[in-house]
Parts: C-alpha cells; structure tokens; sequence
C-alpha cells in the first residue's frame, strides 16, 4: 500500500448558474424540491443513477449539459428563484429570533453517534439518526444556533442483499467523501483542521469534516489517516461495527475527540446535548479541561452537570453500552495522565455496583444537570429502568422528564401533500405547522382530493416495489419466470400495508404471522384483498434478527402469500420515502413497553398513512380512536413474552378483519368516505405535534434555555456558584442522617367529610442542616396499598424552632371526596438544584 493525496476535479460552472454547487454542498436542498429539480432538469437519468447525491451528479455531469440548462430561459427562471428562496431561508429572522432574542448567540452542541440526513451520505442504521438529522434541520428552521457533532463512517452501516436463498446478505460501501456533501475543514493556514486523542501507548489522530445543513454545521471526525496505525484507521470504518474495543475507541473519538474539533474551530458551546450513551465521554474532556484550569474535581463536576443534557432513546438493554473496568481503565488511564484528573474518580461516575460494569447511559445521567426520554411512556420507563440509583425516591419522581419525538415535515412529507395543503390550508401552512387551527382546515379538503392523492402516491410505492423486486431477481440469476412476475406483484387496488423498520426482535416482525392460515384468509379474501410489504435490515450480529428477514422470504414465496407477501432489501431513506408515502396502513407490532418512540408511525401519519399499533411509545399519545387503529389496550407487565406475542396476535387480527379491511372496502362513489375521514383526523391531531418543529421548541423552552440560565450563573467568578453547590451537595450528604421526623400529630381520622380539612402538624430534627435548606412536604395520594399513587406534596409551613436543630412545622390539606394516604417527607433544598431530586436524599416519616 501507498500513500495518495486526492483531488476532485468538477466541470467549470456557466457564470449564470455559478451557485450551483454552493447549493449542492448545503442539505438544504434536501427538504426544498425546486432545488432538487435543478440538478434532475440537467439530466434525469444521471440524477436517478447517483442516487440523488447532487455532489455526485456534479461531478459526472457533462459541460455541455450545464451549459445548455444555463441558456434555457425556464430553467434560469427557477435557477433564480431556488436562489433567492435559500439566501431568503439563511437570512430572515426566525422563531428563536422572534421569541427568544437574548439567546441568538448561545451554541448548542449536539452530539450523535449516527446522523440521518439524506442518502447522499449514509452514515445512520435507523431511528436515533434519523431523529437526529431531523433534530439538526428543524434547528436550522428555528434558527437555533446548533451545532452537530458526529463520526464520518469510510464503510456507513452496511447495505444489505437478500440472496436467492432468502437470507440477508452484508456488504460494506466503500464512501467517497469526495462525492458526498461534505468537505474537509480548512483552517487558515490553507491546512486541513485534525485533533488528536491520547490512546493506550500512542496517539490517534482525527481529520474534521463538515456538512452544511441550511443554517446548522455537523462537524464529523474521521481517523483514516496516514499518521495512524492501520488498527487506528479502522476505528471511523463502520458504525456499530467491531468489538467492544473498537466501540469505547469511537465514543472516545466522538466524545473526547469532539469536544477537541470543537475548540480547534473556536466553537464555545453554551450547553452540551449527549443524543444517546454513546457520547458521553465529551463529559470526561470537559472534566479534564476544568481540571487542568485548577479547579477541584468535584466542582468541576457540577460545572459540568449544570449545562449538560442526556437524550436516552431505549429500553432495551442491548441499546446501553457497557465495558468492562479493565478495558475502561486501559483507556482513560492514558487520557488522565498529567491532568490531576483522577482517573478512578471518573470511572465511579458510570460504574454500576450491582452489575460491576461500567455503563454508558450511567455516566450521562450521572453528568448531566437534566435527562430526558422520548415519549410520556418511555419517560416512565426510564424512570422505573434508573430507579434503583434513587433509593427512597418514588418512582415518578426519578429526574427524568420527558420530551416526545418528532419528525421533520418538510423532509417526510410528499410534494403531493404539500401541494393540496398550500392550495386550502393557505401558503404559509408550514410557517405555522404547530398551530393546530390550522389544521382544523382539512375538513375543507374535498374527499375526492384526498383520495386521488393517496392513490396516486400508493400506486408509485408499488411501481416502485416491483422494480426493486426485479433488480434482486436479476441480481441473483432467478428464473425467467420469476422476474417476469415481479411486474405483476401487488394489487393496485388491494389494501397495502406496509411494515418497515430495523429486524430488531423485540419489533416482532413476524408477529402477523402467528396463525399463517389465519393471515393467509384475509389476505386472499377475492372481494377484499390486502398485500404487505416489509423492509428493514438486522445488525450483521444478530443472528435472531436476520433469522426473522429468512423467515418472512420463506412465507413470500408460499403459494397462499405469493405476491401478496414482499420484501425489499437494504431499506434507507429513499425506501421509506416511496412506502411511507404509498402504503395503506402502517403496522407497528413492538414488545410493549419496548418501544421508546416510534417515529416512521409519525411520518406514515403526515402523509395520510394510517398507523396500526400496539399502544407503546409515542402512539398513546396520538390515537384517539379516530386517526388510526390499536391492537389492543393498554400493555400488561405482568404478562410472559409467550402470552404477550398470544395476546397481541389475536388482537392484530381481530383489528384487521373487524377495522381495518372493512373500513377501507366500504364505498362510496368509489371512496372509502371513512377511511378518508380518518386520514384527515390523522392529519389534524399528528402533523401540529408530532413535528421536530415542536419537539426542538420544546427542547429549547423546556431544557436548552434553563440549562443555558444555569451554566451562566455556575461558571461566572471561576465557577464559584458551582463551587458553592458541590459544597452544599457534600454537606448535605455527610449529614443527612442526622435528620428524622421524629414525631407527628394530625386530626386525621378513618372517615371523614369532604370539605374537611386535614391538619398535620411535624417535629422534625435536622442537626447541623439549616431549616433553610431543607423543605419539609405533606405527601399524599390515591391509597394503592403499599405505595401512594398519583402522588402530591405539599409544602408545610416552619412554625419555629423547638431545640437544638429541631423545628416545628404545620401543612392544611382541603379534602376532595376519594381514599388518600399522606405521610411527611424531608428533601434538600436549594435554588442551585435542576430539581427536587438532582440530590437523591429523601427522609421519610416512620409510623405514626
């Protein structure tokens, strides 16, 4: 092997359209179809051919094509309009602008293992990528100052083939970063911008790169350099590839390495956002930095904490990484040397005792002042998954919130959508896609509208499946016979359902499979036929993933599910475009509560797609029984995976043959009136909620604002406020057991009138702890035998001082008709506290 410099040598540009590769390299093209057209106008073919990767096509393009569209007067005309519509896009004032001035300079660094953006670069597997591209370009529409920070993956995840035998196949891409929208960052020294990263005996070194997306930069480091070992080249090879070394070497890449790319571009983040465990190691280069300045461990621990914020996006414990000590020390050992940085300090702050592990997900919660799920229901979860690092706390009290996912509009939802929507919600819809009475308008769209635009979506979804059919027949040498049929498969007219997401076992992709000859009826019913199309890759480790993609190929090419049961391999974003859009219906069958979000029902949903799930992530707080179907109720803990899968089928089922087939086949002039009339009730209550435009306002409002109000107050005067908060967090620790409630009167009795008031009043001693920083609370709540549920507080008065570190308090409680339990609780007090349990101690009254 030797070494090689490359240069990218692109054909000159006609000076009237000399923009154009300015806006090849912006993905804000990505989301703005005009700008699309200006590369597919050139020429079609060559546009399909490199897969829509502007880049690409720029570089393949023949001179004389650009020259020829740049004498065309119609396509100088659009060329001047995408123009000023993107220096429009860059330049007005946006909602942060509008609504939160004060904070237009504050940087927010988002951090991610994967970024979804476009399949010009595939270095995403599935929904945390593609939540986080959506995240980046609703940032961009908000004008929030947000900058991503990434890995540039040489091979991506991987594309997948499904041989003839029906079983999946990987192969790794080989990326030229030279034909993707991205570019290295150049300093001013006309040098190409690297860091490096202390490594176990020797130094890695990252090359950063750069996407543009609209207004927001992605910084991503790559480690395929000449100055590395051929082991250390590999480490940006694949996402989520190798073993658990390779693993903790990327998250020190992204984490530690990341932090570094940006303090070489003179980027200063204001707060911190860990997208998931796998970044939380910037936490450890920002301890290091504090701690080399001279500040105590501890106090820069809480400087840290103060504007750091954790995204946790699973439930699944394979989803949470976790090494072992010796593998921890071997790398951090090298990283804290010389920096008075104690490497076993910071190795406490993601060990988990009970399983001797170090633990990922620990460390970010550890280290950051707010934590977030990403539904109401995973938010509950998450809470019951951590509570056991909250002894004492109740369950709903663990500190984690919860902020429900979203999906960018502009990139999911079709032209054809958006077109009917500009024509009778009014041009500036989607300058108002969060307010919902706007949507009320859909009521004014006729249903023939309605109608003809879904069919006309669903009938190039199915064009589309057949040709990607053919393509693999051909490929894999199939009979004549069998790629002659693979124009003919799927009905236009049938009820299309469409299941695709990542062949993850908990998602139960086989799960409409329980009763084949159950399945096989409805299918085949003559009058009222339904097809499926699945899609969706399984991790080239998880053999019990790749099983289920074998055996759902095996059903298809069964007699009784011969072209009603399809599969399309190597599913990116260009595959759910096409099925999002066309299907009927779109099945989600996770293990409840497995689920964390959900977010390909939200897109399915914003295109009239009506979503058919078990109620788990983010569909129980969208279905009202009216924009799309549940199996089944509630989830039941309580029951075994065996009868769960029992339960859930028969449901599925059930919901088919009693809901859905009869819904969509009931006519009326030619339209299911019905059906129609759901799919606008699914526009009306998804689209204004279930946008990343809501869900980074919310983010802004609820978590990057105060965690941005106090990183300000905590790292003012040389940290002296975060000082002053690690004091009262160790005072309070090393002498919380000297508080007690030690005695409780109440004129509480068994039976009581409603309109009564409850009076308690509470001797509790506190030794040492000033009454100042402890707030006594009257609990209460619905009586569910041993735990309180739905509980309450409420702040009892200090009536005064009645010994040496004991006082005297009084709570009044009007009483509403019901059965309460109420008991007195003491809690750490302190406006420095993000909340009431950012401290864990809690002291609870004994019997009384």
């Amino acid at each position: 092997m030797f070494y090689f410099r490359t240069v990218s040598v692109n054909p000159p540009l006609p000076e009237p359209i000399g923009r154009l590769r300015e806006l090849s390299y912006n993905l804000w093209f990505s989301w703005n179809r005009p700008a699309r057209e200006l590369f597919q106008e050139i020429n079609p073919r060559l546009w399909e051919r490199v897969e829509h990767n502007p880049v690409k096509f720029m570089l393949l393009v023949k001179r004389e094509e650009l020259e020829q569209a740049a004498g065309r007067e119609d396509y100088l005309k659009k060329y001047h309009e995408v123009m000023q519509e993107f220096d429009r896009y860059m330049n007005i004032k946006k909602w942060l602008q509008k609504n939160h001035p004060e904070y237009g300079d504050k940087i927010v660094a988002y951090f991610s293992a994967e970024f979804g953006l476009h399949e010009s670069c595939p270095i995403y597997s599935g929904g945390l990528g593609i939540l986080a591209g959506d995240h980046i370009k609703s940032a961009s529409d908000l004008g929030l100052p947000l900058v991503g920070v990434g890995l540039l993956y040489k091979h991506g995840y991987f594309n997948q083939i499904i041989d003839r035998d029906g079983r999946q196949q990987v192969y790794y891409p080989d990326l030229n970063f030279n034909q993707m929208p991205v570019m290295p960052v150049v300093g001013g020294s006309g040098l190409e911008t690297t860091v490096a990263v202390e490594f176990p005996g020797r130094t890695v070194y990252a090359r950063v790169w750069e996407i543009k997306v609209g207004l927001v930069r992605v910084i991503l480091l790559d480690t395929d350099l000449p100055m590395n070992t051929q082991e250390d080249r590999k480490i940006t090879t694949q996402l989520y590839g190798g073993g658990r070394e390779t693993r903790i070497a990327q998250e020190l890449i992204l984490g530690v390495g990341g932090v570094r790319a940006l303090r070489a571009l003179d980027i200063h983040p204001s707060v911190w956002h860990i997208n998931e465990g796998h970044s939380a190691f910037l936490t450890l280069e920002r301890l290091r930095e504090l701690v080399g300045d001279g500040i105590p461990f501890s106090t820069a621990r809480e400087a840290v904490r103060v504007d750091t914020i954790f995204t946790t996006h699973t439930p699944v414990p394979a989803g949470h990484d976790v090494f072992k000590r010796e593998l921890v020390e071997k790398y951090l050992r090298e990283l804290c040397k010389g920096t008075g940085l104690n490497c076993k300090s910071f190795i406490d702050l993601g060990w988990d005792s009970e399983y001797n592990e170090f633990n990922m997900t620990l460390l970010a919660m550890r280290m950051s002042g707010f934590c977030n799920g990403v539904s109401r229901l995973h938010g509950e979860v998450t809470r019951q998954m951590f509570h056991r690092f909250y002894p004492g706390v109740p369950v709903e009290e663990v500190p984690v919130t919860s902020v429900t996912n979203g999906v960018h509009a502009s990139s999911w939802m079709a032209e054809e959508w958006k077109n009917v929507f500009g024509r009778y919600l009014g041009s500036d819809w989607m300058e108002r896609l969060t307010d919902e009475s706007i949507w009320r308008r859909v009521d004014e769209i006729p249903d023939g509208v309605i109608w003809d635009t879904h069919l006309l979506l669903k009938e190039k979804a199915i064009n589309f499946a057949r040709e990607r059919v053919m393509e693999k027949h051909k490929r894999n040498h199939d009979p004549v016979g069998l790629i002659m049929e693979a124009g003919e498969i799927l009905l236009p007219h049938a009820l299309t359902i469409g299941f695709a997401r990542r062949f993850a076992t908990y998602k139960r992709s086989t799960l409409i499979f329980n009763d084949p000859d159950r399945l096989a009826a409805i299918l085949n019913a003559l009058d009222r036929p339904v097809q499926i199309i699945f899609a969706g890759k399984a991790h080239p480790a998880d053999t019990e993933g790749q099983k289920l993609i074998h055996k759902i190929m095996e059903y298809s090419r069964e007699e009784p599910f011969r072209g009603k049961i399809v599969f399309l391999e190597n599913y990116d974003i260009n595959v759910a475009r096409y099925l999002l859009h066309g299907v009927d219906v779109w099945l989600n069958t996770p293990r409840w509560p497995m689920e964390a979000s959900g977010t390909s029902g939200m897109k399915a949903a914003m295109n009239g797609v009506l979503h058919c799930s078990v109620l788990d992530g983010w569909w129980p707080e969208a279905y009202n029984g009216k924009n799309g179907f549940a199996i089944g109720g509630p989830g039941n803990l309580h029951l075994s995976e065996a009868e769960q899968d029992r339960e859930d089928s028969y449901n599925l089922y059930k919901v088919i043959e009693d809901k859905v087939v009869p819904l969509y086949y009931n006519r009326e002039d030619g339209i299911p009136r019905q059906w129609v009339s759901m799919m606008r009730e699914s526009f009306r209550t998804v689209v204004p909620r279930f946008s990343t435009t809501r869900m980074v306002m919310e983010y802004a409002e609820k978590l990057y604002i105060p965690a941005l109000n106090r990183g300000a107050a905590f790292l003012e005067s040389g940290c002296r406020v975060a000082e002053r908060a690690d004091r009262f967090k160790r005072f309070m620790q090393e002498n919380w057991h000297h508080v007690k409630v030690e005695r409780i009167n109440t004129n509480g009795r068994w039976d009581m009138q409603a309109g009564e008031e409850l009076t308690v009043e509470s001797v509790v001693k506190l030794g040492p702890i000033a009454s100042d920083d402890v707030v006594v609370e009257l609990a209460y709540g619905n009586d569910r035998g041993c735990y309180l549920g739905k509980m309450d507080t409420l702040t009892m008065e200090l009536k005064g001082r009645i010994g040496e570190g004991t006082y005297l308090y009084e709570g009044r409680l009007p009483l509403s008709q019901g059965t309460y339990g109420y008991t007195v609780r003491v809690r750490p007090n302190d406006h420095l506290l993000a909340g009431k349990f950012e401290l864990p101690l809690v002291r609870w009254a004994d019997s009384f």
